[in-house]
């Protein structure tokens, strides 16, 4: 994994370890930052020495609020936007290998948008139970992983970035249209599903991120084992095929892959966009085009991403709180457009 891959920094010469190494201690920093910034009145310096054990006696009673909000609420958000962003990550670097183009991302071409679609539906329904939510929304993202795989494979649609996102952006608004109309039908629904819709971490349970754990790991064992056939299959099909690959059955099980991490991460924590643009996209400029260093990266980026994004939504509104899902928006539209005027716009 460190052969062939550099990175200028400070005059030196970084290994993929070594990025990999100092982007993760930079997200342990944001973790701690999580942990000590909030929209509350527990402040930083409250949160610091309620976690050093500092403050006693007078300040007993304060420091027992300062703990209850670091255990109760900022740890299960920061554990879950670590989830979160590694789902999505992984998800977008998956999906941009199997369509073959680098604006691919889960929330632009209707995968996530078809999982908060089943969501809404299975909570119109009756659902409610956590399991049922998760599975229902990877069912959502598995069929649009699929009409992103069909518009991919459309002539003039799949060899032109443009337009598969111009086509996603049809699916998205068709499946964003019919989860309104749930929404102004059943009030129930539109009840439980109102903070959620917009993407957030905040009011999340460690129980949530219990439920995605099987998924998540049934996702990472699947993409460690179809980690070399898709950097064959960036080749070509030939050359994966020459290689003793199988480019359907590859593409399948990424799609499932897919499936498993964007279904998760919606239902626990809402439909997050941009993210699965904006990560592989860094990854890529550090590493190289070779999907497994990629991948590697995505891991420590995703959550960088997504939970220095929520640190800022706790912080630019206080006393009240900026959606994540809002925020993260906000930040990668303007990737998104520069992504679509540069020169350098190959399919992959």
């Amino acid at each position: 994994m460190s052969q062939g891959v550099t990175c200028e920094a400070g005059g030196e010469r970084l290994s993929l370890p070594s990025m990999f190494l100092l982007l993760s201690a930079c997200l342990a920093v944001v973790c701690l930052l999580s942990l000590l910034f909030g929209a509350g009145e527990i402040g930083a310096l409250d949160s610091l020495s309620s976690l050093l054990g500092m403050l006693d006696g007078a300040l007993a009673e304060h420091a027992e609020e300062a703990a209850f909000v670091i255990h109760e609420l900022r740890l299960p958000r920061t554990l879950i936007g670590l989830a979160v962003g590694m789902a999505l990550g992984v998800a977008g670097a998956l999906l941009q290998a199997v369509a073959r183009n680098p604006l691919a991302e889960p929330g632009l071409l209707g995968v996530s948008a078809g999982s908060a679609f089943a969501v809404a539906v299975a909570l119109m329904l009756g659902a409610s139970a956590a399991t049922l939510r998760i599975s229902v929304a990877q069912l959502g993202a598995l069929a649009g992983c699929l009409c992103v795989l069909a518009a991919a494979r459309m002539r003039g649609v799949g060899n032109d970035p443009v337009r598969l996102v111009l086509a996603g952006a049809v699916l998205s608004g068709l499946l964003g249209a019919l989860t309104s109309m749930i929404l102004l039908i059943d009030q129930r629904t539109a009840d439980e599903i109102r903070f959620w819709i917009v993407g957030s971490l905040a009011g999340r349970r460690l129980a949530d991120l219990q439920a995605i754990l099987p998924s998540l790991a049934l996702a990472g064992i699947v993409t460690l084992s179809i980690g070399r056939p898709l950097a064959a299959l960036a080749l070509g099909e030939r050359v994966a095929v020459g290689l003793g690959h199988h480019p359907r059955l590859v593409r399948l099980l990424a799609i499932g892959v897919v499936a498993l991490l964007v279904g998760a991460a919606t239902a626990v924590a809402g439909p997050i966009a941009f993210i699965g643009l904006v990560v592989p996209f860094a990854a890529r400029a550090l590493a190289g085009p070779d999907i497994r260093r990629t991948l590697w990266l995505c891991l420590p980026l995703g959550p960088l991403v997504v939970i220095g994004a929520d640190i800022v939504s706790r912080l630019v509104v206080q006393p009240s709180e900026l959606p994540l899902g809002v925020l993260t928006a906000l930040i990668g539209a303007p990737v998104l457009i520069w992504v679509v005027r540069s020169r350098r716009l190959p399919t992959l």
